[in-house]
């Protein structure tokens, strides 16, 4: 498990964590996510004592990590996947950091099948394209077979099958009760990959919950009516106390009972031209939960179309 109690990380006058508390706990995938310059990665190196704390502690299973005798047998960590001797094979980097933690050569080779690696194992890092050095990034974090693993942005450079394989390692980690910890700005992935979330915000937690809990927070559902009788429709639907909003064109009735909102309308004789229930996706939570601490944002300008002879 991984805890932090207080947790500050300050550069001069500017705070980049502030004071946050959380644990992550073992047998679950636990998601982080938050804007650009929101503290996660600052979050991260000081989990793994990269970055030292202004104030506050942070441990993992009850001792800070920097006291660990065998680092990579305990926390396994992807934060930089370019972090690789580019002159060193993928072989000889994972064999490297076995000796450094005494773990068999065994276990080298295992790991780079598990990637999907073996076969490219004696060619040069740099050689590599960014997919497969986040593979050997992955590699190198799983070599120690440790009990908690922390992944910062483990699908960048994946294509789709390599963003399929992670979100089955990462489940499989979590069902084998390793703690795991995810950060990813990929949200459909992340919908699909974890099974709590932690959201941060200029440096203070927005959100620590399920995905459950989180949803049903952050993301609406409703049943969307289009009917040429709106007034008529939201008459006969309000009757039993049910919400109903007119959006632009559209009636949006606060429930998901699709059926139960059809049997009414059919009996108010109220012609219907669509009638769908709609689950806000957690991309839409997330930007709604986070858009009063986004740092850099872009103006309306950067969304519309380039003119024609511009370039």
């Amino acid at each position: 498990m991984i805890s932090a109690r207080e947790l500050t990380k300050r550069y001069g006058d500017r705070v980049a964590v502030d004071g946050i508390d959380f644990d992550i706990r073992p047998g679950k995938v636990t998601g982080f996510l938050g804007p650009n310059g929101a503290g996660k990665s600052t979050t991260m190196r000081m989990i793994l004592g990269l970055d030292r704390a202004s104030s506050g502690t942070v441990t993992v299973n009850g001792r800070p990590y920097s006291n660990a005798r065998a680092p990579l047998r305990e926390v396994g960590a992807l934060l930089e996947a370019q972090a690789i001797h580019p002159g060193r094979s993928a072989l000889d980097h994972l064999r490297w950091l076995a000796a450094s933690n005494d773990i068999s050569t065994a276990r080298v080779r295992q790991i780079l099948d598990q990637v999907g690696l073996e076969d490219v194992a004696g060619r040069r890092a740099g050689k590599f394209s960014l997919g497969m050095r986040q593979r050997l990034g992955i590699a190198s974090a799983l070599i120690g077979d440790p009990p908690v693993v922390i992944l910062d942005e483990p699908v960048n450079g994946l294509d789709s099958e390599g963003i399929r394989w992670v979100r089955r390692l990462c489940r499989r980690l979590a069902d084998e009760g390793r703690t795991v910890f995810v950060s990813s700005h990929l949200m459909a992935e992340m919908s699909l990959t974890a099974d709590h979330l932690i959201v941060i915000g200029q440096g203070r937690i927005l959100a620590d919950a399920s995905m459950t809990e989180f949803m049903t927070a952050h993301a609406p559902s409703f049943v969307r009516v289009r009917t040429p009788d709106r007034e008529r429709a939201r008459e006969a639907i309000s009757r039993n106390g049910t919400r109903v909003d007119l959006v632009d064109d559209e009636l949006r009735v606060d429930s998901l009972d699709v059926a139960g909102i059809g049997d009414t309308l059919y009996a108010a004789e109220v012609r219907v031209h669509e009638l769908s229930g709609v689950q806000c996706s957690l991309e839409e939570a997330f930007m709604a939960l986070t858009a009063d601490t986004v740092e850099y944002q872009a103006g309306p300008e950067a969304a519309a179309p380039i003119a024609q002879g511009a370039l």
